[in-house]
């Protein structure tokens, strides 16, 4: 099987400040913030702990489910610190919720349009590389579309995300080298690709031109602890 990874991909191959990186976006080939990154923060601090207390998580529990330590938490929690790109997608991976709602102000309407200058820039690469989070959604389950540029030597990593993930990408233009679980694919522009999420992957543009696509993540819901405080 073909595969792809996750827009929510942990690792990149150069270091970056997650809300920073959360707080930029995609404006005609320029960078602008939206607007302002203590707001960006405190949304993050308030949907984090009401998300912990739907899903029924002690401090621990959650610490344990994400990977991520329990003084961390309580910093974002409490808006004290900008977490990794890394960790936040550990955080909603572990909540069962897509990175939007963990970040997003508010989801209350029943249709909502998302304009170029509203998606969000997630990461960048010194290349020019980036990847953008468009939309995503609660129903059945987190549901996230991107899109992504690699430039050529760019490549990002991803963990294995919660059994039962599923992506699926088309590759427009350049061609994109995917590793899943060890094994290699080159899937050229105009192929599509599907795979499941729970294995180690890598995306990576070995080409001499940029390579861009369009990625669907789907992750299963994640069930509260019963009686859990």
């Amino acid at each position: 099987m073909l595969a792809v990874p996750y827009g929510r991909s942990s690792k990149v191959n150069q270091p970056f400040n997650a809300l920073h990186g959360l707080a930029t976006l995609a404006t005609s080939g320029t960078e602008r913030y939206v607007s302002d990154l203590d707001q960006l923060t405190q949304s993050l601090a308030r949907n984090l702990k009401r998300w912990r207390g739907e899903r029924g998580f002690t401090l621990d529990a959650l610490a344990a489910r994400a990977g991520v330590s329990r003084g961390m938490i309580i910093q974002i929690e409490q808006a004290r610190t900008n977490p990794s790109v890394g960790t936040t997608v550990k955080l909603a991976d572990a909540l069962g919720i897509s990175i939007t709602t963990l970040l997003d102000e508010e989801q209350t309407t029943r249709v909502r349009l998302v304009t170029p200058e509203q998606a969000v820039r997630m990461w960048s690469t010194g290349a020019g590389g980036h990847a953008t989070l468009h939309v995503g959604t609660e129903n059945a389950g987190p549901l996230e579309l991107w899109s992504w540029l690699l430039m050529p030597g760019d490549s990002r990593t991803s963990d294995p995300h919660p059994s039962g993930t599923v992506e699926l990408l088309r590759v427009t233009h350049g061609e994109l080298t995917l590793v899943v679980d060890g094994t290699e694919y080159r899937v050229p522009a105009g192929t599509a690709v599907t795979f499941e999420g729970d294995v180690r992957h890598t995306y990576a543009n070995e080409g001499p031109e940029p390579m861009e696509m369009t990625m669907a993540v789907s992750v299963p819901p994640t069930r509260s602890v019963p009686h859990a405080r």
